[in-house]
């Protein structure tokens, strides 16, 4: 079954509305700490960091399922998966689900979005360009 992508605004509405959700940021850690991370507390939650792909060599985290299961995540989970703008987030979901954690889904557009005409990110999609609540960490 292929990974649905979710909007930004319907997987918040998600998180904030059923304890079974789970926010995963992908990101690497130094993206969680110059950009900025999701901020949850709205919702009672804080979003699961845990690295798709390793800083600086960028090689994919082989530890990523059983650091998804170490935070939690369960076959019935529902799991958001987040990164930069969408890519690694829906690498992350469909291992996920063929780890057996079925209800994985991609947060369409990521944290920054898609770069804009003057080659910036964060402006015209995805969750900053969406107004959800950020913070730096």
């Amino acid at each position: 079954m292929p990974v649905e992508d979710i909007s930004p605004q319907e997987s918040y509405q998600a998180l904030k509305s059923d304890p079974d959700t789970i926010l995963v940021d992908v990101r690497t850690d130094a993206e969680w700490n110059f950009v900025g991370i999701p901020d949850l507390s709205e919702a009672g939650k804080q979003p699961v960091l845990i690295p798709w792909q390793l800083y600086p060599s960028m090689q994919v985290n082989g530890a990523f399922v059983e650091h998804l299961r170490r935070a939690g995540a369960t076959p019935l989970s529902k799991l958001y998966f987040l990164c930069r703008s969408g890519a690694r987030s829906l690498a992350a979901a469909q291992a996920a689900q063929a780890a057996g954690f079925p209800s994985s889904y991609n947060v369409a557009d990521g944290f920054e979005g898609p770069v804009d005409a003057e080659g910036h990110r964060g402006r015209t999609a995805g969750w900053k360009a969406s107004d959800l609540p950020w913070r730096q960490r």
